[in-house]
């Protein structure tokens, strides 16, 4: 591998912000689906494939409303029915975001800088024709075919010319490290609770020293109890994983491709972290990518290709 393809300042319109139990961002499987769109259709015009994404945030506007201590989402209103009532329909969470996306280029770009030139030419109007997230490509800023960075110097003019913005990144492992904690002191718990220590906001109560024994109504100092880990943490939504076996194609009923095998599935959870482009310093550490095992698991995490054949489903973060 040695080029970068920057697609910078990806402007989205009425992008989806709904990833199973979580809210407030594209999940990281439409993005490495948009790469995968692309991949697809460089392989065959170009011979080149797309394996690794790091997602860039500059802005973005959720489309919901503060309700008290919770939100709402703005939904669109439907057209009345024949009879003058409300038509039902789908809640569904909506935001706009421009995001840059750096993915990682395998293959041999030929005629030197002039084919770079028009592979990115190509590109400026191959982007548009998708969608992202559910949502409207509305403009792209720039998009630039760069070597690969071998120096800290070359890392960070990459970096620095998308600043300001926020990256992130891959942090399932510390959940893996949380639950063991746990489990020395409560072995009874379940990744669910280490998770939850993570994404949810939680309250302790502290008493007097004098009172080691507090008693319901009792004065205390409550206060948010700290997260496992400092940094601005976030729940996610990674991947799928396989909880049945694989029925052969068309023999499950109502399923949208009856040409497919298929099988159930849930949604497998993670952790990621939003970073100041200023404090990375491995760039490696930006990418995202496929996470897959023959007992169907299949995620998304910073893992090379070596690690993730090598990968425990069992440890999934669900």
């Amino acid at each position: 591998m040695s080029n970068l393809i920057l697609l910078s300042h990806l402007r989205i319109e009425n992008a989806n912000s709904v990833a199973g139990l979580t809210w407030g961002f594209p999940a990281i499987t439409h993005f490495l689906g948009y790469m995968h769109a692309l991949s697809r259709t460089l392989s065959n015009s170009h011979a080149l494939s797309l394996n690794g994404c790091a997602v860039i945030s500059h802005e973005h506007q959720l489309h919901a409303h503060a309700s008290g201590r919770d939100y709402q989402f703005a939904l669109t209103r439907n057209p009345l029915t024949r009879e003058g009532s409300t038509a039902s329909f789908n809640e569904e969470g909506r935001m706009h975001l421009t995001v840059s996306l750096l993915l990682e280029c395998h293959g041999e770009i030929g005629n030197g800088e002039q084919g770079r030139r028009e592979l990115a030419a190509h590109l400026q109007t191959l982007c548009q024709m998708h969608k992202i997230a559910g949502g409207t490509l509305f403009g792209i800023g720039d998009v630039r075919i760069i070597n690969y960075p071998r120096t800290d110097s070359d890392v960070r003019r990459l970096l620095f010319r998308l600043l300001p913005g926020f990256v992130l990144l891959d942090r399932s492992p510390w959940l893996e490290e949380h639950h063991q904690n746990l489990i020395r002191h409560q072995p009874d718990a379940t990744l669910m609770d280490a998770w939850l220590d993570f994404a949810a906001l939680k309250m302790c109560a502290e008493t007097a020293d004098d009172n080691p024994e507090p008693q319901a109504g009792d004065p205390a100092r409550w206060y948010y109890a700290p997260k496992p880990h400092p940094g601005y943490l976030v729940p996610l939504m990674t991947g799928y994983q396989r909880i049945s076996e694989l029925f052969p194609a068309g023999s499950v009923a109502n399923v949208r491709d009856s040409e497919t095998p298929f099988a159930w599935s849930e949604a497998v959870y993670g952790l990621g972290e939003w970073c100041g482009l200023h404090r990375v310093r491995d760039l490696d550490a930006l990418f995202w990518r496929y996470r897959t095992t023959e007992t169907g698991y299949y995620c998304c995490g910073n893992l090379s290709g070596e690690e993730s054949q090598g990968h425990d489903d069992t440890l999934n973060y669900e």
